[in-house]
């Protein structure tokens, strides 16, 4: 990797790590702690590519980029940020940047993408967007660090001026209402129609033609539609088809794994693949813990309005921390709102907490992301389906050994990844003796990578 790299970070600690880490790669580094800085280096030709954080004494790091871009058009920008929210990722998005990295990141990620993006330079200017930034009137309520969420803000922000179908799924609560509205409130279609379609809208001989007509070249969302029944789906085939010029953008949610449906011969094949152009997965709660403080926080924010500050105690904060979260988001915020009517001081107690939530479990079942099975359910399925595949003959022997393999492989890669790759807190974590960790690794085939995290 060679090149001029211009860092602008007010983080002495951040401006130090990648210095050292992009001349070890070969770079050339100039580090700054003012957007004034490097609007100059940007002036006098220097750099290849930038390195910016957003929140900056002297100002904001996207408001610079348009400045930068008509400066130095072929100018890759990556822009780092500790808003973690997809209003940032958007933003930097319409501003042009040439990516966009959530604090903490991860230092050997930043490393490839700004290795993919000084060859992006050597290669030629590249293509600017045409859609202007949007105004939006307040921060949407999707936040969080965790890499999955920060890879779905990615994603909308890739989606949300193309032309393709989007498939929105997970879980009730997740927020997938909320992900389907900002692709469109951000979207070059944003001043036109965003319609919300129920199975009951496409009823009756002129049901679809009067959705169509309500739609218009906006967007058009089916809710759930796992749930319409065969008519429907077929209904929805024949207004997709007779869509032409200035048709809306299709947009659709599911609660359920669309693709098990089709295969069972409850959805329609031709209606799943004119929905799943692109597939964008909405985690569940439970699956980005580190992100429920951050919403906590940010619902006490906006009911601090209405009942004043509240604060949770470390001991509460463990307890939200700790519970499974089965109603997802929605159950949180929900918990939140009933805590500032029921908490009479401004900290909130554990005690106050547990009152709330009531008796339900701190954990629940595992499940599959199907219908909410069990996870012994789920994989004695795919075990039945193994045996099914071999037409009433045995399978080969070693049943036993093979099937360990496909649940031992991907839980020691996920538990390596949780743990940043340490393999002392891996193997505490799975239970076992980290020499046994080892030669699992080993046997497994496993690569390992240590990940260096910044705050």
């Amino acid at each position: 990797m060679d090149g001029t790299v211009l860092v602008a970070d007010d983080d002495r600690t951040i401006r130090t790590v990648l210095t050292q880490a992009l001349t070890r790669a070969g770079c050339k580094v100039h580090a700054t702690s003012s957007l004034v800085t490097l609007m100059r280096w940007v002036e006098e030709g220097k750099g290849d590519l930038v390195i910016s954080d957003v929140v900056m004494p002297d100002g904001n790091g996207l408001d610079l980029l348009p400045r930068i871009l008509k400066e130095r058009p072929g100018l890759p920008v990556i822009v780092i940020s500790a808003q973690n929210t997809i209003m940032t990722a958007i933003q930097a998005a319409e501003a042009e940047a040439y990516d966009y990295l959530p604090k903490p990141f991860d230092l050997p990620d930043l490393m490839k993408r700004a290795a993919r993006a000084l060859d992006r330079k050597r290669r030629g200017p590249m293509p600017r967007a045409a859609a202007p930034a949007p105004e939006p009137a307040q921060d949407l309520p999707l936040v969080g660090r965790t890499a999955s969420m920060q890879a779905l803000y990615r994603l909308v922000a890739r989606v949300m001026n193309t032309d393709m179908p989007v498939l929105i799924t997970g879980e009730s609560g997740t927020g997938k209402s909320l992900i389907a509205r900002a692709i469109h409130d951000f979207s070059d279609r944003r001043n036109l129609p965003f319609v919300v379609a129920q199975a009951a809208d496409l009823q009756g001989a002129d049901g679809p033609a009067a959705l169509r007509a309500r739609a218009r070249g906006g967007s058009l969302v089916f809710d759930e539609v796992a749930d319409y029944d065969d008519e429907t789906q077929a209904r929805i085939v024949r207004l997709l088809d007779s869509f032409g010029d200035g048709a809306p953008r299709v947009m659709a949610t599911s609660q359920v794994n669309l693709a098990e449906r089709m295969e069972a011969g409850s959805f329609r094949s031709d209606l799943y693949y004119r929905l799943a152009g692109v597939t964008i997965a909405v985690p569940a709660l439970r699956e980005r813990v580190d992100d429920v403080l951050l919403l906590a926080e940010s619902f006490l924010a906006r009911g601090e309005r209405d009942f004043g500050p509240r604060r949770l105690t470390p001991e509460a904060r463990d307890m939200l921390r700790a519970y499974s979260w089965p109603g997802n988001v929605r159950q949180l915020e929900n918990t939140i709102r009933r805590l500032f009517v029921t908490s009479t001081e401004e900290d909130i107690t554990r005690a106050e907490v547990e009152a709330v939530l009531g008796s339900q479990p701190a954990i629940e079942p595992l499940k599959s992301g199907g219908e909410g099975e069990r996870l012994s359910t789920a994989v004695a399925r795919h075990l039945q389906r193994y045996f099914d595949l071999h037409g009433g003959q045995l399978p080969p022997p070693g049943v036993y050994a093979r099937i360990l393999r496909e649940v031992e492989l991907p839980l020691i890669e996920i538990a390596l990844d949780a743990t940043g790759g340490n393999q002392a807190k891996c193997a505490d974590l799975l239970g076992i003796n980290r020499n046994t960790l080892r030669k699992k690794i080993t046997d497994l085939d496993i690569r390992v990578t240590r990940r260096r995290k910044l705050m």
